[in-house]
């Protein structure tokens, strides 16, 4: 499921998209923010349904090998250890899962199989898997342990395939990290002989309304806390600030006082550690900086109104 930093980024995202574009029609880009972070969503099954994919395509592989004029042994009698992985089983049969493939019409794999047939030339070239049809037999958690290494080290640091999913939808550029660590959160979950069910895509209502409360109050009051900046970096033209720092200040300025429940270290971290993917090498430690001022000027002039968990 999305995270609240994964939130903030596509907030973040949305708030410079609308900056940008001087855009007044709030409500077109708050579809958009809800869209996108509904195609992440996408992802995450395309992803889940690739392993499908790739044990289907074996399994033509050793039927056209057996039906050879001159067969070997080996190609009459295959290892068939791969395709009868149980969590091959358990997705292919989730009906969440194809439920959402089939409703989205995301019939990538069919319509671009080449990456699927890469995907399994690399699988059957590694160590990783040379070694694993050559053990006799594996319990359901090493079977599990092979797959999340497969796809830790041949779906995911794919190239091609990466290169695809960016052709496919921009936004993905950004979250296919993201959804990458949840495929593995998600493999590692699986159990034996239990239906499988997509993952939640919000962890509850309140990170879904999070979303649009944040894209909504720092938009609507952007240029009131541009001057709390401004106050703050007396040094500095405004000109001279990176944009995503401006918009990552005026974010954390906005929890700070639009969000009575949520901590203000928390709060800090988060945007710290977002500058460092998406803006400048010392841009942490000119938020860091910015924030720490506001903090302290806004706690002495009573102006935080934090409760709850915003206390801590």
């Amino acid at each position: 499921m999305i995270n609240r930093r994964h939130i903030r980024v596509k907030v973040m995202q949305s708030v410079y998209a609308l900056l940008q574009s001087k855009s007044d029609n709030l409500n077109k880009e708050e579809k958009f923010l809800y869209a996108s972070i509904d195609k992440m969503y996408d992802l995450y099954a395309l992803m889940l349904r690739l392993f499908v994919e790739v044990r289907d395509l074996e399994k033509k592989h050793i039927k056209i090998s057996q039906k050879k004029y001159l067969a070997t042994a080996e190609e009459l009698k295959p290892n068939s250890k791969f395709i009868n992985l149980e969590i091959f089983k358990l997705l292919d049969e989730s009906v969440s899962l194809n439920t959402h493939l089939d409703t989205n019409n995301l019939n990538y794999w069919t319509l671009d199989n080449e990456y699927i047939h890469e995907i399994l030339k690399l699988t059957k070239k590694s160590k990783l898997y040379i070694s694993f049809m050559n053990a006799e037999k594996s319990s359901f958690q090493e079977e599990k342990e092979f797959i999340v290494a497969l796809f830790k080290e041949i779906i995911a640091p794919n190239e091609k395939l990466a290169d695809y999913f960016e052709d496919k939808n921009i936004s993905w550029v950004d979250d296919i990290p993201f959804v990458n660590t949840w495929i593995v959160k998600t493999l590692n979950q699986i159990k034996p002989a239990q239906a499988f069910h997509l993952g939640n895509l919000y962890k509850d209502i309140d990170d879904k309304e999070f979303v649009l409360d944040l894209f909504r109050k720092v938009v609507l009051n952007h240029t009131e806390f541009e001057k709390e900046v401004i106050d703050k970096t007396p040094n500095w033209d405004t000109d001279r600030i990176a944009e995503i720092d401006m918009i990552l200040i005026k974010m954390a300025i906005c929890e700070f006082l639009k969000f009575p429940s949520m901590p203000t270290r928390v709060t800090i971290n988060e945007y710290i550690e977002i500058s460092k993917d998406y803006s400048t090498e010392k841009s942490s430690f000119f938020i860091n900086g910015v924030l720490d001022k506001i903090l302290k000027d806004f706690t002495n002039t009573k102006r935080l109104n934090k409760i709850g968990r915003g206390l801590l």
